[in-house]
């Protein structure tokens, strides 16, 4: 199941990325309210693994940065159209490493201005 999935990719990344960047249990996890992210199994895994997760009200904008990085990744993979999923996977990765550090650091840095357009609009739909 995508809930069994999802945490598999935790406990194969979570805390190895926390180590790798040097962070250590002083870190926040953040995810939405999917329901994967939501599910008992995940929760589990959490609280077994002591990992501290940002409450995240429902309904509530998605200011993560990395949503826009998905979009881009998405748009690249399918103009490239592949045919099976090893060459799905392939893309995928290849046109992940082409994302440039300037584009993270770019959304990382509009964070603020998009954070203001929500509290300006009380929590509605912005142009982010």
């Amino acid at each position: 199941s995508l809930r069994s999935l999802y945490r598999d990719i935790l406990d194969k990344n979570l805390l190895q990325s926390a180590k790798d960047l040097r962070l250590g249990r002083r870190f926040t996890f953040q995810q939405d309210n999917d329901p994967k992210h939501t599910a008992k199994i995940t929760k589990e895994w959490l609280h077994n693994n002591s990992v501290t997760v940002l409450e995240w009200p429902s309904q509530s904008p998605d200011l993560n940065p990395i949503e826009h990085l998905w979009r881009d990744l998405k748009m690249a993979v399918h103009q490239r159209l592949p045919s099976n999923l090893t060459e799905l996977e392939r893309i995928c990765k290849e046109e992940w490493q082409r994302i440039p550090k300037s584009r993270c650091e770019k959304l990382v840095a509009s964070f603020p201005r998009r954070l203001m357009a929500v509290l300006a609009q009380k929590g509605a739909s912005t142009k982010y």
